[in-house]
């Protein structure tokens, strides 16, 4: 057993360095990036790969957020639908934004429920 390190305490502890009285609640750190790692294989395929590089070449390797030019492995492709929610559009070109990592990350956690391709699905009869 030792002292609590909390300046002046006299409690004794097993463990850790405060008593129950000391103790400071850390706020949990969010993590940086919440990727769904089950479409990793998808990542990896040669198809995802020439879709990518179309994209890229598509928007000339600037961000489609901001304006500024990404460079190589820094430009990400982000899903305007994503891929567990429509599987179906996971090569579709006009589903994919060419990001820079911080535009990319603003729009991850930005509100999922856009209607984005609401006249794209619509019968002809309604549109």
């Amino acid at each position: 057993m030792k002292y609590c390190d909390f300046n002046g305490c006299r409690n004794k502890i097993e463990r850790g360095k405060y008593c129950e009285e000391h103790k400071r609640d850390k706020p949990k750190k969010p993590s940086k990036v919440e990727y769904d790692s089950s479409n990793k294989p998808f990542y990896n395929s040669s198809i995802w790969k020439a879709t990518r590089k179309k994209v890229y070449e598509r928007e000339r390797g600037c961000c489609q957020r901001c304006g500024r030019f990404v460079f190589g492995k820094l430009a990400q492709v982000h899903h305007i639908v994503k891929v567990k929610n429509n599987p179906t559009l996971k090569l579709e070109e006009n589903n994919l934004r060419l990001l820079c990592p911080e535009c990319h990350m603003i729009e991850e956690h930005e509100e999922e429920n856009k209607k984005v391709f609401a006249n794209y699905f619509m019968p002809p009869s309604q549109k």
